[in-house]
């Protein structure tokens, strides 16, 4: 059975301003939800997660790799209809966030998703958004 949570009243809230210190109305709310917040590595894995899909042409990126294809900097640029260098910054960046993996052969080098998690996101989040506007 749930236990009632405590707020404070507007009369303790105030006191504690006088005081100089910040309210907190849901104590032990605010408690239990900061023992569940991931850990900062945790944290930071899906903050460069998400850099990675800020940008529209790495969000196409991510989409035409998501089933495990593996591309070639020219291939991306005709995905991305502009120029190898343009495709090059970006796969760079993937890379870069380690997002991407490469695989080398002969003078050629092949990107591919680092980990499934990208795709995952990638296609989840458009489906999602596509829902909405559906």
């Amino acid at each position: 059975m749930r236990t009632a949570l405590r707020t404070k009243t507007r009369q303790e809230a105030d006191s504690e301003l006088e005081e100089g210190a910040i309210p907190c109305f849901k104590e032990e709310l605010v408690t239990r939800l900061k023992k569940e917040l991931p850990p900062d590595d945790v944290l930071e894995d899906a903050l460069i997660l998400l850099s990675a899909i800020s940008d529209r042409a790495r969000l196409k990126i991510l989409w035409a790799m998501r089933n495990g294809q593996e591309l070639c900097v020219c291939d991306v640029s005709h995905v991305l209809g502009t120029t190898i260098s343009t495709a090059s910054h970006h796969l760079r960046k993937l890379r870069d966030l380690k997002v991407l993996k490469t695989r080398y052969d002969g003078k050629w080098v092949y990107y591919s998703l680092r980990s499934e998690l990208a795709g995952d996101v990638v296609t989840d989040l458009i489906k999602s958004v596509r829902g909405v506007r559906d």
